[in-house]
């Protein structure tokens, strides 16, 4: 292999509701960057951009390490910096885990700014038809229902192809 190689891979983890995603890794070898710190900014910065969101869970050690052609306690590593940082936390048996509120993640502030926005028109909206916050909530866990069964078909619940809602 070339020293100046890239490894790198497309390694499974599970969202923050347990759904499997993807993430692509890419670790250059003969580098003054070690690789261990290469996947530790990797991670950091898919955290602080909203791409691994709080509460996703990163995959094993083990996992990662053979995904990647590296030493599991080069992940380790990588872990227990991204811990030190206070971007995960381990969980013992149960996983590695992005924290609720990780820090320099300014996209994900933006992003409960937004959601709370759109709850407001949401439930200003509700109100002028004259529903209660019991139909409202109703009304929502059925339209994540049927979005999440679309999402199955890649249709959105329009029927148009789903776009911009993960991978």
């Amino acid at each position: 292999m070339d020293e100046n190689s890239i490894n790198g891979g497309v390694v499974a983890y599970h969202d923050h509701t347990g759904r499997e995603r993807r993430l692509i890794l890419r670790l250059e070898r003969g580098t003054a960057i070690p690789r261990f710190e290469q996947l530790r900014a990797q991670l950091s910065v898919m955290v602080a951009v909203g791409r691994l969101e709080p509460g996703a869970r990163l995959p094993t050690v083990r996992h990662l390490a053979a995904a990647l052609d590296l030493a599991p306690g080069t992940v380790a590593r990588s872990y227990r910096e991204l811990e030190r940082d206070g971007i995960v936390e381990g969980r013992g048996r149960t996983g590695t885990f992005v924290v609720d509120e990780p820090p320099h993640s300014e996209p994900l502030r933006e992003r409960r700014e937004r959601i709370a926005a759109a709850a407001d028109r949401f439930v200003f909206e509700v109100r002028q038809l004259g529903a209660d916050a019991d139909a409202a909530t109703t009304a929502v866990a059925s339209a994540f229902a049927r979005l999440d069964d679309s999402s199955q078909t890649g249709m959105s619940l329009k029927g148009t192809p789903l776009s911009g809602l993960g991978s």
